[in-house]
């Protein structure tokens, strides 16, 4: 099975000059937990309501004059839509991540794949081991 057979399609991305207020409305307002940050369709980072919270929230930090560019993860992970679905699953609980934005071959954003999806789409078993792995301590956000 392909990381396109399970994948969310029509993923839009944050503006990183766009602050933390409107990015969390919009999160609220479409019910994600997470979204890619884009320059020109080029991905520059990654950013969670987790980031939010931790990097500009609980820091007292204004959301009105934080920027998205402030709090994103930089370090931008990625999958491609025609990647085998079980290898991109290991990798992402070996990376420790729950979701990776997906591109295509010219790298251009097309989705984004979740272990939910893999779980709900194809193998369970293979999701929760991987989930075992993004629940240790030192991920990518523990900063």
């Amino acid at each position: 099975m392909k990381v396109s057979d399970v994948m969310t399609h029509g993923v839009h991305l944050a503006n990183p000059e766009e602050t933390i207020a409107a990015i969390a409305k919009r999160m609220a307002d479409e019910d994600l937990g997470f979204l890619p940050v884009g320059d020109d369709e080029r991905l520059v980072g990654m950013v969670t309501d987790r980031d939010i919270v931790v990097r500009a929230v609980a820091q007292g930090r204004d959301p009105n004059a934080v920027k998205v560019s402030d709090v994103m993860t930089p370090d931008v992970r990625y999958c491609f839509a025609d990647e085998d679905l079980d290898h991109v699953v290991q990798n992402m609980g070996d990376i420790q991540v729950r979701r990776l934005p997906v591109v295509d071959r010219d790298k251009r954003l097309v989705g984004v794949v979740s272990l939910a999806d893999s779980a709900l789409a194809h193998d369970t078993e293979k999701a929760g081991i991987a989930m075992s792995g993004v629940t240790q301590p030192g991920g990518p956000h523990s900063q």
